[in-house]
């Protein structure tokens, strides 16, 4: 007898109130804590608009997806054991896993700065980004860095 099909691993998220946006939506997702969620939706409307008023940008949507895109990582290790050894092997990341390590480091980087409204933090995080800068710009270039020292290490992964 066939097993019963379960469902997809991924959630469908409907688009955020403001600027239909997936990827602003699952930032908000991000951000709640207890469940606030108009809080949390507050804090990132009012960051996004800050962010682009620093920048002298007409649309805070427009330094969104250029920050995220900054922040998102095409390449990550994943440890492998071959032969009574550990390796970290260079793999690409895709799809809805580059989306969730991005939405992650951003959070995570805004929260680290401290002494501000988390409003400001995530104005001052979209800003830097934007730019090139910032924590989480920093993360996704170490990871990088990581990827590429064990380059070496490729050859494991198609085995």
């Amino acid at each position: 007898m066939p097993r019963k099909k379960t469902a997809s691993l991924v959630r469908d998220i409907k688009p955020d109130r403001v600027y239909n946006s997936v990827p602003v939506q699952r930032l908000i997702n991000r951000v709640m804590l207890n469940g606030k969620k108009q809080l949390a939706e507050r804090l990132v409307y009012g960051g996004m608009q800050k962010a682009a008023d620093k920048l002298k940008v007409e649309s805070p949507l427009e330094v969104f997806e250029q920050a995220f895109k900054n922040v998102q990582p095409h390449m990550e290790t994943r440890s492998r054991r071959v032969g009574g050894a550990n390796y970290q092997i260079p793999f690409e990341v895709k799809g809805q896993r580059q989306n969730h390590l991005t939405a992650m480091w951003f959070v995570a980087a805004c929260r680290a700065r401290k002494g501000i409204s988390m409003e400001d933090r995530i104005a001052a995080e979209l800003a830097d980004a934007y730019n090139g800068l910032g924590a989480a710009v920093k993360k996704r270039e170490d990871v990088h860095k990581m990827a590429d020292a064990n380059r070496a290490f490729a050859h494991f992964a198609r085995t």
